[in-house]
């Protein structure tokens, strides 16, 4: 427990403060007082409607939860063993989320490259930035699974995302308040049964949330985009600037930095989750991210600007 003698009081926020008077930001834009909330939000199917016409022409199904999207793709496409699944990612970076390579590691081996014996290829979208050359992967002639979990609201700039792969991966808690739930989209070639069954309490239960969110959407990414630019003032003030450049159709997930050069990362990221702030590191990287998500207030702003700029006057 943190002693009193380590509180600090600096532009109107607290530094260090008792770990039970923690404040809570996630990436997901959920808080508690969503279960509440959600609950008693009226019951409607709309969003299976806005579905249907969104992947017009491909299947889609809620799922549990992003990694069942993945799990259901790779299992749809039979693969075997022998197989490799090579992985791309937008900046290149070696780092891959080990929620991909479990689920890829249950049914073939995968690689960062181009083996000779690929057998699909698997994309994410990294947080928000959609991956820069997607059409060009057709050429390749293999299946591809497209990961979008932290890009929801993003895009790739001719808009084809999600109509380039055979499969594409949304995790819905990066953009709603929510606690579970993801959609798999498909070519209707192929057969997937989910977790999630129509009409069974889950699928009522996101229909009614995402029914209920999905008109203020745009909103949210024009927020997001607010809370991008800024994030970017404020942070330079530290000589952090954004990993990517941003461009059309871009929506950030999460507000991903560079940092200083020795920048002690996992200090860093101690000193963030200490502050009730989820963060982590770009591994691989002198990068790291906070959350950008639309509940976000210029106050919230201030605050991850000073927790960090705490952080980098103390080490």
């Amino acid at each position: 427990m943190t002693s009193q003698s380590q509180l600090e009081y600096v532009d109107g926020f607290v530094i260090k403060p008792d770990v039970f008077y923690s404040p809570s930001y996630r990436v997901s834009p959920f808080r508690t007082d969503d279960i509440a909330s959600n609950l008693l939000l009226p019951s409607s199917v709309d969003a299976s409607a806005y579905l249907n016409q969104k992947f017009s022409g491909r299947d889609w199904c809620f799922t549990e939860c992003g990694k069942e999207g993945i799990a259901l793709a790779l299992s749809a496409l039979h693969l075997s063993p022998k197989d490799c699944v090579t992985i791309l990612t937008t900046s290149g970076n070696s780092y891959i989320s080990g929620c991909v390579t479990r689920e890829i590691e249950k049914v073939c081996s995968w690689s960062r490259d181009f083996e000779h014996n690929t057998a699909v290829i698997f994309v994410n979208h990294e947080f928000g930035y959609p991956f820069r050359d997607l059409a060009d992967l057709k050429r390749y002639g293999v299946p591809i699974i497209e990961d979008a979990c932290h890009s929801y609201l993003a895009n790739t700039p001719s808009g084809d995302m999600g109509l380039v792969g055979d499969f594409i991966v949304y995790s819905l808690p990066k953009v709603y308040p929510l606690q579970m739930g993801g959609i798999l989209s498909f070519n209707p070639r192929y057969k997937i049964q989910s977790k999630v069954s129509v009409g069974g309490g889950l699928d009522l239960y996101l229909n009614k949330v995402l029914s209920y969110y999905w008109p203020s959407l745009s909103e949210a990414k024009d927020r997001r985009l607010a809370n991008y630019y800024g994030l970017t003032k404020r942070f330079s003030r530290l000589g952090c600037y954004p990993r990517f450049d941003l461009l059309e159709n871009d929506v950030p997930g999460v507000f991903l930095f560079s940092v200083p050069a020795d920048t002690n990362l996992i200090a860093m990221k101690e000193y963030g989750w200490r502050h009730g702030i989820e963060c982590s590191i770009f591994y691989g990287e002198e990068a790291f991210f906070i959350p950008i998500h639309q509940r976000l207030s210029d106050v919230d702003l201030d605050y991850f600007y000073t927790v960090f700029a705490r952080f980098f006057l103390e080490n």
